[in-house]
């Protein structure tokens, strides 16, 4: 069984922050705006290297998705920081119709993501931003699960022509992929082949899978682990292989179970080879104020959760 090492815990928004950083250095059209949220988001490192490039909205959310169509016009890649409830929810329509409806290249980047936002609690904690991007016609949605491949994934989505937006996340966690890998949008990444049960995860509960199938490996159960960072596109084939060898799934989120990868998952699997699923996802709820562990724990979205899925849906099988 492939083992995997955590090099150190970082939090994913730094990551975008370093991401940013080296685009400021490599291609000259990337502009950064944000809705005064600059430490949080980790801006500062571009900022300080291109002031002349950097846009500082205030809290005006909606105003900031319009300005970045506009720059779009001029040859402008902008990139858009604030948190995730601010950067979907509040700020919608304008993403709906200024952005997606006409294909303008922004990249909506979107910390403070799910759970692990901890103690502001369910007003800050949104959960159902992955099912709103989704939804909107050309939209790419990508959640990347460490330092590394957020910091990946934001260099690749530059050279992305059309809206995209990047969920990532506020606490430390852990840092496993490679440093120099490559980042293919819709390409899901295999960390664990396996013969009993696949689980496919996305973002902070990639590290968890990864301890379920240790755990499992334990009890004698194979699992094939697969890292889903691009949840639209979805990559089908990886999916469809996977559970054609194993017979059963799993699907692990930081988001409610509607509207997230678990559903794209179930549409794909529906379509084309029906298979026993479970779903470790919030159920329909807000969240709460509580520390990222307590959290994780409460709503059951962790390794422990993970195992006990696995052990259901293969009795399902």
């Amino acid at each position: 069984m492939k083992k995997y090492i955590d090099t150190g815990k970082k939090d994913t928004r730094s990551g975008f922050g370093a991401g940013l950083e080296e685009l400021g250095k490599t291609n000259e059209n990337v502009v950064a705006l944000c809705a005064d949220l600059i430490g949080s988001l980790k801006m500062d490192a571009f900022i300080a290297n291109n002031p002349e490039r950097f846009f500082q909205i205030g809290i005006a959310e909606a105003n900031m998705m319009g300005i970045a169509a506009g720059l779009t016009i001029g040859g402008k890649i902008p990139f858009t920081g604030t948190f995730a409830n601010f950067s979907t929810g509040r700020v919608y329509d304008q993403i709906r119709q200024s952005i997606a409806y006409s294909g303008k290249n922004v990249k909506i980047c979107a910390s403070h993501a799910g759970l692990t936002l901890g103690e502001d609690g369910a007003t800050h904690q949104i959960l159902e931003d992955i099912g709103l991007m989704k939804m909107l016609p050309g939209m790419t949605v990508i959640n990347t699960c460490d330092y590394n491949q957020t910091k990946a994934a934001t260099i690749a989505i530059a050279d992305h022509e059309g809206p995209v937006y990047l969920r990532f996340g506020r606490p430390k966690v852990a840092n496993f992929t490679q440093e120099d890998q490559k980042f293919e949008i819709g390409k899901a990444v295999m960390l664990q082949e396996g013969t009993d049960v696949t689980i496919v995860a996305t973002g902070h509960l990639v590290w968890e899978a990864l301890q379920a199938a240790e755990s499992l490996h334990e009890q004698g159960i194979s699992a094939e682990v697969i890292n889903i960072h691009t949840i639209k596109p979805l990559d089908d084939e990886a999916i469809l292989s996977s559970v054609k060898k194993t017979g059963s799934i799993v699907t692990a989120e930081e988001h409610n179970f509607l509207g997230g990868l678990g559903e794209s998952v179930s549409r794909v699997l529906a379509k084309n080879l029906p298979t026993p699923q479970e779903f470790i996802a919030t159920n329909d709820t807000f969240g709460e104020s509580g520390t990222p562990d307590q959290l994780m724990e409460k709503y059951g979205l962790n390794a422990e959760a993970i195992h006990n899925a696995v052990i259901k849906v293969i009795k399902r099988k």
